[in-house]
């Protein structure tokens, strides 16, 4: 069942969470206000915008990287494959999750999904999305989440073309949420 089709409404309590591991390379966790996702599924920003607006937030932020045809140095970029420490995805995203709650105290809904697998040119590999009632705050939220996912949880890309593959050639080592050295530590 997609998270879109999931009403936290109906739920009788509205903290429940729906916690899913149906194979190897998709994890999903699910609650009234986060979504958490590795999935080898094709992302939909669709379903995530839909499922992030709330009555309550005046703006939702949804950032989509996307699979492009050059990596530094290279400029015939075909595909990418992302691999991931699947059983330790999760449990970091949801250390992201819990900073932007604490940095940003009105947050409504929060997702972070990644693929997995291979992706050709134009495919989203990941999506962030934030709701919250006033823009500056969702804005800021959505590039935390983003750079401190790139930075703190273990999924790797290897860059494919015509002669060859190589992992990724602009890589940091992965540090934790709390330490992410591309945010203002002030916000």
């Amino acid at each position: 069942m997609a998270p879109a089709q999931m009403d936290p409404e109906t739920w009788t309590d509205a903290t429940q969470t729906v916690h899913l591991k149906t194979m190897s390379n998709k994890q999903i966790l699910i609650n009234s206000d986060t979504w958490l996702e590795l999935t080898e599924n094709v992302l939909s920003v669709g379903d995530v915008y839909d499922w992030s607006v709330l009555p309550s937030c005046g703006a939702v932020v949804v950032f989509s990287g996307v699979v492009r045809d050059h990596a530094e140095g290279r400029t015939d970029v075909t595909s990418l494959t992302y691999e991931a420490y699947n059983t330790q995805v999760i449990s970091k995203l949801q250390l992201i999750v819990n900073e932007m709650r604490v940095r940003w105290t009105d947050l409504g809904r929060v997702a972070l999904i990644h693929r997995v697998g291979n992706l050709t040119l134009g495919e989203s590999s990941v999506l962030v999305s934030v709701s919250s009632p006033h823009r500056p705050e969702a804005f800021s939220a959505a590039q935390f989440a983003i750079d401190t996912l790139k930075e703190s949880v273990p999924i790797w890309k290897q860059e494919h073309w015509k002669q060859g593959s190589d992992w990724g050639t602009n890589s940091n080592e992965i540090s934790t949420p709390l330490t992410s050295r591309s945010v203002d530590s002030s916000v």
